[in-house]
């Protein structure tokens, strides 16, 4: 790897020094393996300890199939299917890889008795495979997770819509978390020339997460002037999400667990916060009931702060939790879109506050190719920013793994792979001097 790393670092190697460059046999991947699926029979999620079961180990190189690509990783993150991953929630990993590698031959090479995961990279191309015309080697990039088949027709108005779609790094093998990963060369990107590796590794899933969930016709469409509640919105979803409801003339309503958090939301240019621990918001009352009373409250407080208007649209990933305040608490006509249930996947809501005031609930799953290409445009135009809060290195990730897990981070947490070091990878200094005090907001509070 240090003939690779050296070509990377070099600012004379030329798409035919990476084309020589000899390809290892093996590399270094975060790994889950098959044989410890029960290892946290019985415990409680948060008892279960993604330090204990993800391992840094040499794992073979994959073969490189038609329409892919190999690409040397400098930096990766974790997000939240990381987690899911690492403690065998809501269900193992493996069935996934078994069931992909049913479909051809050559998906037949995910069906391993390991896992490397990761769905977020920055990185070079080192080799593509045969039909590929618009990337080569050298090539700077970063991948978004979507991998697809396309071969039934129910993709080609929306990829996200094809029947074989799946999360790279999550539902596939060969993810972001090694020192090579394996992707196809429809998820590549160009890498954000103002940023540096662990930066533009960082915005991946979130950033086209949230601008599918929230911009998007495919999402909420939100306008200027709408009114959003955003849950969650220091956090690795939620910080996207503010920037685009700011960016879009839109009025975020921020809810967050800490002052330090609502701070982080100001310094974003957000106005409207709620802290919802300071404030006691309980919309349980107990592992069955929800208290309504509590919603009705909640209600109240984003009149306060909107000058007596509702929400036009709800940004929902936590579930049960927040799922039935949600509901409630959206205008009449409004719309709740929901990405993801960090708290639990079986919400109860009170449907009277659906049907009777014509709301929507909205599914809204990762992004499309375009849309993702058109997060990452924002990205490198400098009009949204990196969420990036601390980095870890590969050795680290299963400490970074169970920070995310008890929530103790703040936007995002990278992983340097093959970077030696923090710092590199920029390329236009002019527009990152620009962009500066956005790009550490995460890292300065």
């Amino acid at each position: 790897m240090k003939e690779i790393l050296d070509a990377i670092l070099s600012a004379d190697s030329t798409t035919a020094d990476f084309a020589a460059l000899k390809l290892p046999e093996s590399y270094r991947a975060v790994t889950l393996h098959k044989d410890e699926e029960q290892m946290f029979a019985g415990l409680e999620s948060r008892d279960k300890d993604p330090r204990k079961s993800l391992h840094l180990e040499d794992v073979p190189l994959p073969e490189l199939g038609p329409g892919e690509a190999l690409v040397a990783v400098m930096a990766s993150s974790v997000n939240y299917n990381t987690v899911w991953s690492s403690i065998f929630e809501p269900v193992s990993t493996f069935g996934f890889l078994e069931r992909y590698g049913k479909l051809s031959p050559l998906t037949k090479r995910h069906d391993l008795p390991y896992h490397v995961l990761g769905s977020d990279l920055a990185g070079v191309v080192l080799r593509t495979g045969a039909g590929v015309n618009a990337w080569k080697p050298g090539d700077e990039v970063v991948a978004h997770c979507l991998s697809v088949e396309l071969e039934s027709p129910d993709g080609h108005n929306d990829t996200m819509m094809d029947p074989e779609q799946r999360i790279w790094g999550f539902e596939t093998n060969f993810g972001g978390l090694a020192h090579l990963a394996l992707v196809k060369t429809n998820q590549l990107l160009p890498k954000p020339k103002h940023l540096t590796w662990e930066e533009a590794a960082s915005p991946g899933l979130v950033n086209s997460t949230a601008y599918r969930q929230l911009v998007s016709r495919n999402g909420a469409g939100m306008k200027q002037g709408d009114n959003v509640l955003i849950w969650g919105a220091s956090g690795g979803l939620g910080s996207y999400a503010t920037q685009y409801a700011l960016a879009g003339g839109a009025t975020p309503i921020c809810v967050v667990s800490s002052p330090q958090k609502a701070e982080i939301c100001r310094a974003m240019g957000a106005e409207a916060i709620i802290d919802r621990s300071a404030e006691g918001y309980k919309f349980w009352k107990d592992e069955q009931n929800q208290d309504p009373r509590e919603w009705k409250r909640l209600g109240g407080r984003i009149r306060e702060l909107t000058g007596g208007e509702d929400v036009d649209i709800v940004f929902e990933h936590p579930g049960r939790e927040t799922f039935g305040a949600s509901v409630y608490v959206t205008r009449k006509g409004g719309t709740i879109v929901t990405c993801a249930s960090t708290s639990g996947y079986m919400h109860q809501y009170d449907n009277r506050y659906l049907w009777m005031s014509l709301k929507r609930i909205v599914g809204s799953h990762f992004a499309n190719y375009r849309e993702a290409y058109e997060a990452n445009r924002l990205i490198a135009k400098g009009k949204i920013h990196p969420t990036l809060s601390k980095v870890y290195t590969l050795e680290q990730t299963g400490q970074a793994a169970l920070d995310v897990h008890h929530n103790k981070h703040q936007g995002k947490v990278g992983v340097l792979c093959l970077a030696p070091q923090e710092g590199l990878g920029v390329r236009d200094a002019e527009l990152r001097e620009q962009h500066l005090p956005a790009i550490n907001r995460f890292r300065d509070i």
